[in-house]
């Protein structure tokens, strides 16, 4: 199945452009393949402005989000891939969405261990629909 993060990504974003809010997306600096401004760098992370005016080709695509923008008077391509997003949020208010960090790292979840027989459910009837008057 494919991520849902890149989904719940544009739906945020969305939703704060469509308020006139400012859409703010968080990103773990340190990951595989990130291009930013490094000077932004604070602890690790980057909190980058994503609102329609301070940027210019924004394409939040299923692998990676993707965006020309200006640091410090320079233009700059700025790719974050999908995996090192962390959040995206209205800056006016802070409503928006946190991702797990490790997502992606264990797609399936944690199975049983047990090895004792599990109960099985009693057969259930097919159900009967009665007139009432």
């Amino acid at each position: 199945m494919n991520s849902l993060k890149p989904y719940l990504l544009r739906a945020v974003y969305d939703w704060c452009v469509d308020n006139d809010l400012t859409p703010y997306l968080l990103a773990n600096a340190d990951a595989d393949d990130v291009v930013i401004p490094r000077q932004s760098v604070q602890e690790g992370r980057i909190i980058l402005n994503l609102k329609p005016q301070a940027v210019h080709n924004l394409a939040l695509g299923d692998n990676k989000v993707e965006f020309n923008a200006r640091f410090g008077g320079k233009p700059m391509l700025v790719r974050i891939p999908i995996k090192a997003v962390l959040a995206i949020y209205a800056r006016e208010n802070g409503q928006g969405m946190v991702f797990d960090e490790n997502e992606g790292e264990d797609p399936l979840p944690p199975q049983p261990t047990s090895t004792e027989p599990t109960e099985s459910k009693p057969a259930r009837s097919r159900p009967v629909l009665k007139v009432v008057k």
